[in-house]
């Protein structure tokens, strides 16, 4: 090993009372390098209760037009910015990619959510081998199939029946 390569080596390990040598924190070993992110377009559609959003991604600096406008116009709660946001986030590619997305149906909730999972979709269709073990054990291509359930005859609503009267 080279003078440098010694020297990350005592910076990046403690040396416990036993001597052995240990790392608080996972370092990149020196035989696998860190796998370059593949950037390249991609499109897919995510559907969450009665929401769709067609998605689609391209190589950028982390612009997001909804409907032709801003994710922070669009999407008001930051709660809703960071669902739509977790995809980017679990692969640590936030700014790396533009999304264009159309949303339709649905209320602000489920267009979040179908959003989030065409972003998942998106970038599982850009690298399959290195995305999708880390988007799939997140829960982030599984679509939520959750609706409302419809109304019966005879009660208020799915479930809700009128009061009973016993005379």
């Amino acid at each position: 090993m080279n003078e440098t390569a010694e020297v990350e080596l005592e910076e990046t390990y403690e040396v416990n009372e036993d001597g052995v040598a240990y790392s608080s924190e996972s370092a990149p070993s020196l035989e696998t390098p860190a796998r370059p992110a593949t950037i390249a377009p991609a499109g897919a559609t995510g559907r969450r209760k009665e929401a769709v959003a067609r998605v689609r991604i391209v190589p950028g600096t982390g612009q997001w037009t909804v409907n032709g406008r801003t994710l922070e116009s669009y999407f008001p709660n930051k709660l809703h910015q960071q669902v739509v946001n977790e995809p980017f986030a679990n692969l640590q590619l936030e700014g790396r990619f533009d999304v264009i997305a159309r949303i339709h149906g649905g209320g602000i909730t489920g267009q979040a959510g179908a959003l989030r999972l065409g972003v998942a979709r998106c970038l599982n269709e850009v690298d399959v081998e290195a995305n999708r073990p880390s988007l799939k054990k997140a829960g982030l291509l599984t679509r939520d199939a959750r609706v409302i359930e419809r109304k019966k005859a005879g009660l208020k609503k799915a479930r809700k029946a009128p009061q009973f009267s016993k005379r």
